[in-house]
């Protein structure tokens, strides 16, 4: 039985509506502009302004003038330590058992005929951005599928396919064409960043800047940034023992991690990298200033996920190690946000929050309404912004395909599934995370509680039991040894 229902409305609710949709772009200009900058394999230790605990040798004026110029979160954390997975709980604040993204995606589902978008159907910042005004762009790194294809919400589109490739004069798809062109990548993805700033400094914008650096492959970097490291020592990079566990193998190939442990070639290169990020942000950071933006513009700097470079005897993340890992150096992030007149200058914050929190964060910066979606379950920090303390809860989650975990404070309960050992660490006595302490009598009560509130968590966010989490993704999976 088909029904045909007609819905009338009074003719003055009509006119008010239409009055409201009218004066949307009025609302919006009084709503900052964001710059939204993400790199990738950047750790928190990579970054100077996190202080004399963490590398001082790295090249970094621009990030450290960004960072005496807002807040920065000295416990940030991404829900996942790999790209993909990372990438689509920032851009849906979903975890990777509700969003589907398990791990990094291989080139044949990000291009081609087979590509197909992981995030099409899902709500996204991008998708309810536009529909509320903003006009939003991409420049660089997606890896979320269908790469060729401008995705929902963003009319400037700007990338290169399969989210990684040769970083001197690589190909990219600029809003529906192949283009080659010649330079550094990270130069020319800043370059489209200055276009799309120039081309939209009258009606509010939101630029996802999305860096391959400090991303394999090392094998090129201009001179101008190599030059500051051809003396360097290297103090950011211990120089420790493999770790027993390091990944050796990848899809039958030995494994790049490997290949770059220990090397100063990969200290140079990973270095150059950086602060070719770094000189690229200072480019639209002082675009900013010239063209009267700056206190108009929120800009936000974080990196998709942590990496080691050396530390605890590991190159990579979380796939650096078989079983995988949720180490610190994996999953802590540097996080600043910075916006002239509103967010204080100087401030930083303890709190742990996590790359699932952004998307509320963010629509509640904005004063605007996020994406309706009941398998969200961040919380927004935006009152932390404005230097606020009050209330919150000191922990996060993360999960990466059979390992799921909680940090608080001082703990550290990572959980694998059957065939992998579960690990407990004390973070205050043991910050490196050498010692398992499980098994030790003394923690039943602890590892007890943080069990259940792990288990809460992810049935609350409507997860499956850990051994059942390869049915949460239809990808094709990299295998490891």
């Amino acid at each position: 039985m088909a029904f045909n229902i007609r819905l009338s409305y009074p003719r003055s609710i009509l006119v008010v509506l239409g009055l409201l949709y009218a004066l949307l772009p009025t609302v919006l200009k009084a709503a900052p502009n964001v710059i939204f900058i993400l790199t990738d394999d950047q750790g928190h230790w990579a970054l100077n302004a996190n202080g004399s605990d963490d590398c001082q040798s790295l090249v970094t004026p621009n990030l450290d003038r960004l960072a005496r110029e807002g807040i920065r979160f000295t416990e940030a954390f991404a829900a996942t330590p790999v790209c993909s997975a990372s990438r689509a709980t920032w851009l849906t604040g979903r975890i990777p058992s509700q969003h589907g993204v398990q791990d990094w995606l291989l080139p044949a589902e990000t291009y081609g005929d087979d590509a197909r978008s992981y995030i099409e159907g899902q709500p996204t910042f991008s998708g309810s951005l536009a529909q509320q005004g903003y006009t939003v762009g991409l420049c660089g790194k997606w890896h979320l599928g269908d790469d060729a294809r401008p995705q929902v919400g963003f009319s400037y589109w700007s990338t290169v396919p399969g989210g990684g490739g040769t970083y001197r004069d690589p190909e990219f798809v600029k809003n529906g064409e192949r283009v080659k062109r010649t330079g550094f990548k990270t130069d020319l993805v800043g370059d489209d960043a200055v276009e799309f700033i120039r081309q939209n400094r009258d009606r509010p914008f939101f630029l996802f800047l999305s860096f391959y650096a400090p991303h394999t492959p090392l094998r090129y970097q201009p001179e101008k940034y190599r030059k500051p490291y051809l003396d360097s020592r290297f103090p950011c990079f211990p120089d420790l023992p493999m770790h027993s566990a390091h990944m050796r193998e990848m899809n039958g190939r030995v494994s790049g991690h490997l290949r770059d442990f220990s090397k100063r070639h990969s200290k140079l290169s990973y270095s150059a990298l950086v602060t070719g990020i770094d000189q690229n942000v200072g480019r639209v950071v002082s675009l900013l200033d010239e063209l009267n933006l700056r206190e108009k513009t929120v800009v936000i700097f974080t990196s998709d996920h942590g990496f080691h470079s050396g530390h605890e005897g590991i190159w990579g993340k979380g796939n650096g190690t078989v079983p995988f890992n949720l180490y610190e150096r994996s999953v802590r992030i540097p996080m600043i946000w910075s916006h002239p007149g509103r967010i204080p200058e100087g401030a930083e914050s303890t709190r742990l929050v996590s790359s699932y929190d952004f998307l509320p964060t963010l629509f509640d910066y904005l004063g605007l309404s996020p994406p309706e979606d009941g398998k969200r379950v961040g919380l927004s920090y935006a009152r932390l912004l404005d230097g606020e303390n009050g209330p919150w809860v000191d922990e996060v989650y993360f999960e990466y395909e059979y390992v799921r975990g909680i940090r608080t404070k001082r703990w550290k309960y990572v959980e694998r599934s059957s065939e992998w050992p579960s690990e407990l660490f004390d973070l205050l006595n043991d910050p490196s995370e050498q010692r398992n302490v499980l098994s030790y009598r003394q923690n039943a009560e602890i590892v007890k509680d943080l069990q259940d509130r792990l288990e809460a968590f992810f049935e609350r966010a409507g997860a499956p039991p850990i051994d059942d989490w390869r049915s949460t993704t239809q990808q094709q999976l990299a295998t490891y040894k």
